[in-house]
């Protein structure tokens, strides 16, 4: 009768060992290989970053020492985090920031997706949006007039992030419709807007808004530089959105489109109840790319004087005291980074799962 291996048995992990990494003599080697690498990595990383490592904000410690210097972003954390905004008033960013993570919390929890839910969502987010602009630029309730070339830090950047996904999306799904249109004209502008804004790098879109649209746009047009580029960065999005959504939109067999038409559904009603479900489920892994990639490309805001993430750690470094611990200073706004990718990825991945489950116990009950 064969032995049956449980998981907590400790031959079924060095069986699983041996199948992955020891099948072969090449596989075995490689595997060693790897391994010895592997650990002289994190022998080198632990030493430097914890066994050597200084805590505490000594700069006199930190020239001595053999590791890393920690001390830096023990003294400088708040700058980096929060840019020039007032030290005394930092708790004003800190919690609109909170308040725009809650959100987004709450609305990744699927219990909140009921119909009542949803409602209760979009209000929810009005009020989180209100109450973020609100403690940042102040002037209300008897909180300082804040304006927005004092933003930065991690909430210019989520601020930044959230906005063009949320002003894309929409954006990029009337692009992908409207280059799938039967009419002409309308198929040709969607068309020519994604090529033109594709063949051109975000660090141009990000000069353009703040340099040459103030001088092209009517006094009753102008804003500050904050919309300029936050409305770039949406508009840059759209262009990939679209395409992203028009590949989406190709993976649904025409046939579906036939027969909701056949059940005298409107050229609409085809779009919202039966093919964009279905289209936006599919592109779930390419808009958290898109997602992540506007994260990412946040940090492109410095170039016209703006200090989200990347920036405000370019201004903590302005000081010659810590000026040689940049390393330390990238290295703690990378784990930020990847803190919050790795989350968002993870969540995307439970959700395509959730999803596709659920579309096939549909199918099955049909």
């Amino acid at each position: 009768m064969p032995q049956i291996q449980t998981v907590g048995n400790p031959g079924s992990w060095v069986m699983k060992l041996r199948e992955n990494c020891f099948y072969s003599p090449a596989a075995s080697v490689l595997s060693v290989v790897l391994g010895l690498i592997i650990l002289a990595v994190v022998g080198y990383v632990f030493d430097w970053g914890i066994a050597n490592a200084v805590w505490d904000p000594n700069p006199a410690a930190c020239r001595e020492a053999s590791g890393a210097c920690w001390g830096f972003v023990a003294e400088k954390w708040r700058l980096i985090i929060f840019g020039r905004f007032p030290y005394e008033l930092q708790w004003r960013p800190g919690l609109a920031t909170l308040i725009i993570v809650g959100m987004l919390v709450v609305s990744a929890i699927p219990a909140c997706w009921t119909r009542q839910g949803v409602r209760m969502l979009l209000w929810g987010w009005v009020a989180a949006f209100f109450a973020f602009f609100i403690l940042m630029l102040g002037g209300v309730f008897n909180l300082e007039p804040i304006g927005t070339d004092m933003w930065g830090g991690l909430p210019l950047t989520v601020i930044i992030t959230l906005f063009g996904m949320a002003a894309s999306s929409p954006l990029g799904i009337l692009l992908a419709i409207g280059r799938r249109s039967r009419m002409p004209i309308v198929s040709a502008l969607s068309t020519g807007y994604i090529e033109l804004v594709r063949g051109v790098p975000l660090i141009t879109v990000l000069f353009v808004a703040t340099f040459v649209f103030p001088l092209l746009l009517p006094e009753w047009l102008q804003c500050d530089a904050f919309w300029r580029v936050a409305i770039g960065i949406a508009l840059f999005q759209a262009a990939y959105m679209a395409e992203t959504v028009r590949g989406g939109l190709q993976t649904i067999s025409q046939g579906q489109y036939a027969a909701a038409r056949s059940l005298g559904f409107t050229e609409r009603q085809c779009y919202q109840y039966v093919i964009l479900p279905q289209a936006l489920v599919a592109i779930i892994p390419a808009f958290v790319n898109s997602l992540l990639s506007c994260f990412m490309d946040t940090s492109l805001v410095t170039v016209v004087s703006m200090y989200d993430l990347t920036g405000s750690l370019k201004l903590a470094l302005g000081d010659a005291v810590w000026r040689a611990y940049f390393i330390e200073g990238y290295v703690f706004i990378a784990l930020v980074y990847f803190i919050s990718s790795f989350i968002i990825s993870r969540y995307s991945q439970w959700l395509e799962l959730r999803l596709k489950g659920a579309k096939a116990r549909h199918v099955v009950r049909i």
